[in-house]
Order: structure tokens, then C-alpha cells, then sequence
């Protein structure tokens, strides 16, 4: 999506998901300040987050964000993610 996103995300350790984010959005801000010198604010200060607590939930999220980049590009008959080799059969 070019105007969110979404993740699935388990913190492991002492690692914590608001530290995570942080992470991210920094990150991300600096890059794209950087590479295409973008100005001001990249992301919203909020997010939304949900435990997922069992497999099926698990599963069914998975497909709600592999599926997601077709609701604003419904002309493409197949979107490729990189990062998520091994979950084409969802």
C-alpha cells in the first residue's frame, strides 16, 4: 500500500512493539527524507495493534495483508512480496 502499512510482528526478548515502531518510523522517515528528499512528518504518531491469538487468527491476517494491495489495485492479477516466500498457498 503507498498509504500504510501492515505487519505482522512477534517481539522477542525484551524488545517491545512501541520501541519496534519507533524504530521503524524512524527509520523509514530519515530514508525517505534522504533518497527523495521528502519534508515534514512520514507517519502518524497512532497505530493500531491486535494480538493474535491463536493459528487460525494467525492465518487469517496473513491473507487479509497479502490480499490488501488488490482493494487499491484491483487490476493486478498477482501482487509478489518479496519477504513472504513460502506463503503463496494462503
Amino acid at each position: 500500500m503507498n498509504d500504510h502499512m501492515h505487519v505482522l510482528v512477534w517481539p522477542e526478548g525484551e524488545n517491545k512493539l512501541e520501541d519496534i515502531l519507533r524504530s521503524w518510523k524512524s527509520f523509514t522517515t530519515h530514508k525517505l527524507q534522504k533518497e527523495v528528499a521528502r519534508k515534514g512528518k512520514v507517519w502518524q504518531h497512532e497505530s493500531f495493534d491486535r494480538i493474535v491469538r491463536n493459528e487460525q487468527e494467525l492465518h487469517e491476517k496473513m491473507q487479509y495483508i497479502l490480499n490488501n494491495p488488490r482493494k487499491r489495485w484491483p487490476e493486478i492479477d498477482r501482487y509478489h512480496w518479496d519477504w513472504c516466500k513460502g506463503m503463496e498457498k494462503l
